[in-house]
């Protein structure tokens, strides 16, 4: 970790917090790797539950990619090349075994879009702003994969429309997006609480599994089912259910 990305665990919640407020959080590639060492310590951790990202200052979550990073660029090559790698910081963050939350408080733009539309869960205080104004800006694309995740998180009607008229999603637009935004809240710090103790004491198998099976739909489900079904946690909770209480999860 740099002085610019910061990870810390709490209560099982690994909170990524990107510290380069005077920049609006626009993304290095220091804090691009300190995101991908945040999701192998997630995975790597039994301790770690659910994987938080914000941004530090409450002006912004990540303001896309700082624009020095592309200042070296002298071909089509290094646009390819860098595609890719923000492609593969995309995929890990979506392949994180525990729920991942974006914590949006401001710009979330380009590079951050793309990691919120990663997340699994997206929550924003009002007056955020969503989008990838390239078409106004940088005169830049994104790859394939970027693009998939936006549709996936946004549909494509509205993808095209944030690209093709460089506009900014406003909170309570975004709000109104199915799926997009699991709730605009006043209180981030409190809204985080709220969502990540939902999020930390439900069935670890369960979740797992949804997670999965969510991101590969046409996968053979069979290995996945059967830990699940085959689990302590699955007989226990079936013995004692209808008895009162909350089953004790072990994960296992």
């Amino acid at each position: 970790m740099s002085p610019e990305v910061t990870a810390e665990l709490a209560a099982g919640v690994l909170t990524v917090t990107f510290r380069r407020p005077e920049r609006r959080n626009a993304l290095t590639w220091d804090m691009y790797e300190g995101l991908v060492a945040a999701c192998e310590r997630a995975d790597a951790d039994p301790g770690v539950r659910a994987l938080v990202v914000r941004g530090e200052g409450g002006r912004a979550f990540a303001a896309g990619t700082d624009i020095g990073q592309f200042r070296a660029f002298t071909s089509g090559a290094d646009g390819v090349a860098y595609e890719r790698r923000v492609t593969a910081v995309l995929d890990r963050v979506r392949a994180v075994g525990v729920p991942t939350v974006a914590a949006v408080a401001g710009y979330c733009v380009g590079g951050g879009l793309g990691i919120a539309c990663a997340a699994d869960l997206r929550i924003a205080t009002p007056g955020s702003r969503f989008g990838v104004p390239i078409a106004r800006t940088l005169g830049n694309c994104l790859s394939a994969r970027t693009l998939d995740l936006m549709v996936e998180a946004l549909g494509r009607p509205l993808t095209a429309d944030l690209l093709l008229t460089a506009r900014m999603l406003e909170t309570e637009e975004a709000a109104r997006v199915p799926g997009f935004l699991h709730a605009v809240v006043d209180d981030l710090d409190a809204g985080l609480d709220a969502l990540t103790g939902r999020l930390t004491t439900g069935a670890p198998l369960t979740i797992w599994a949804t997670k999965r099976l969510l991101d590969d739909r046409s996968a053979d489900d069979t290995a996945v089912v059967d830990r699940v079904y085959g689990s302590t946690d699955f007989r226990t909770a079936v013995a004692g259910f209808g008895q009162g209480g909350t089953p004790s999860w072990t994960g296992t």
